[in-house]
């Protein structure tokens, strides 16, 4: 018998949720039960500057109202860094990581001078990628650095990354719990020198959330389509830290009428809110275009 599949949800308590989380968070719900799988929550709160208890809070609330069940107990990520620490090591081992030490204001300047000159690339969200020279400083350079206070993040050098790990694909499900599956060429290179960690915060959402797939024995991650190229980063971590690789399905984004995705930065109506006007659960499924349960 094969194992059962593993679906979850992985909310930031950083805001309320929205219709946009309420149709990611149902279709994992949706696709768990009918492929008699597991749905877990894991709460992704790295962030301990924006991420707060109420809006944890709020977000069991929000999905015990849409009748979404999980297991127990759920993963926080905040209670976790010493794994995400240790992979961490394990890649600056394999002497695939290196620290940088300039501020954002700093990187904009930088990327603001290379522009004078043409172009600079970007990655696939639209960022500009590092344009930095701390991989070429030396063991007394970064020493000084770190003595002095400066802020400094860990890095993966991409290109070393790659030639270690060699060509990679990922698994590609389409529509329905047993869809068909494809490959997909990873492309990681796009992303440049990613950040892993810093200096405050062990970890980044690129190597926390693989680092969590695999603990949790994640075997099917349903996300929307704005992570699709950043699967490439979490394929290529992977195989790095001899993870196994999940198959991904990246769902449409919900969209407000000006055609922006439903986003908590931008102030879009939240399930809270939508409760408040007096909608139902049955509702927020109509809403978002997902059958009603029997």
């Amino acid at each position: 018998m094969s194992p059962a599949r593993t679906f979850r949800f992985a909310p930031s308590p950083n805001g309320h949720l929205h219709l946009g989380h309420a149709y990611s968070a149902l279709l994992n719900f949706d696709l768990a039960r009918q492929s008699g799988g597991r749905c877990l929550l894991r709460i992704e709160d790295i962030d301990g500057t924006r991420c707060r208890p109420e809006f944890e809070a709020a977000i069991f609330d929000d999905l015990a109202w849409l009748g979404i069940a999980w297991e127990t107990p759920v993963r926080r990520q905040s209670e976790h860094l010493d794994a995400y620490r240790a992979a961490c090591d394990r890649l600056a081992h394999m002497g695939l990581l290196y620290p940088s030490f300039e501020s954002r204001t700093e990187i904009a300047q930088l990327v603001a001078a290379a522009e004078a000159n043409g172009p600079w690339p970007r990655d696939p969200d639209g960022a500009p990628l590092y344009p930095g020279t701390a991989k070429s400083l030396t063991a007394d350079e970064v020493a000084h650095l770190k003595e002095a206070g400066a802020p400094m993040a860990l890095r993966l050098d991409m290109a070393a990354a790659i030639a270690q790990a060699g060509p990679l694909v990922w698994q590609k499900r389409g529509a329905g719990p047993d869809g068909e599956t494809a490959e997909v060429a990873a492309r990681p290179a796009a992303w440049g020198d990613v950040i892993l960690a810093r200096k405050e915060v062990p970890t980044s959402y690129h190597l926390s959330v693989v680092v969590d797939d695999a603990l949790q024995g994640v075997t099917d991650v349903v996300r929307g389509q704005d992570l699709f190229w950043s699967t490439s980063v979490h394929r290529l971590l992977q195989q790095l830290l001899g993870l196994p690789a999940p198959v991904y399905r990246h769902h449409a984004l919900l969209r407000d009428q000006s055609g922006a995705k439903l986003s908590k930065s931008i102030g879009s109506r939240s399930l809270r809110e939508w409760r408040a006007e007096g909608a139902t659960a049955s509702d927020i499924r109509r809403m978002v275009g997902l059958p009603q349960q029997p």
